[in-house]
């Protein structure tokens, strides 16, 4: 018996079916949910959820959010998503290189500039990990982002 997810950012829908397994980054740790699950809310932690089917499986990036378990539904409701396979690693690293440059920089008279800084290198960090770790064809991911 498979458990419905579902997994939405605050634009669209990244993921929709049934699946065996749903893995989140809860603030208090991750988490495996199987089918009929004890109801739950947690906030979620910049990680990566995982949906496995049989042998196949699908990795998404969050930045925060929450998700609600039902016995038969998980929803994740991401802050910010992203599917793994779709990630730009060009993009990551230049996003990466600015907010390292800008942090380097010191606290700006705008803190809340600099909180954005933080979380948007706290981002690219956690996509270029991903990337790494996750995306098919890892050696050509890996290859990439030496370069």
């Amino acid at each position: 018996m498979p458990i419905r997810c579902e997994i939405v950012s605050q634009d669209k829908t990244l993921y929709e079916g049934d699946v065996d397994i749903v893995v989140i980054p809860g603030t208090s740790g991750v988490m495996g949910i199987l089918p009929n699950h004890a109801p739950l809310l947690t906030t979620l932690n910049f990680g990566v959820v995982q949906v496995r089917k049989g042998g196949d499986e699908e990795n998404f990036t969050v930045a925060g959010g929450v998700a609600e378990i039902q016995p038969n539904i998980v929803t994740v409701l991401a802050d910010r998503a992203e599917n793994v396979e779709d990630i730009d690693i060009s993009r990551a690293e230049a996003a990466q290189q600015r907010a390292k440059e800008y942090m380097e920089k010191g606290p700006p008279p705008d803190s809340d500039r600099y909180l954005a800084m933080s979380a948007a290198l706290h981002r690219s960090n956690l996509r270029l990990d991903a990337v790494r770790r996750y995306r098919k064809g890892k050696k050509q991911a890996t290859r990439q982002t030496e370069e």
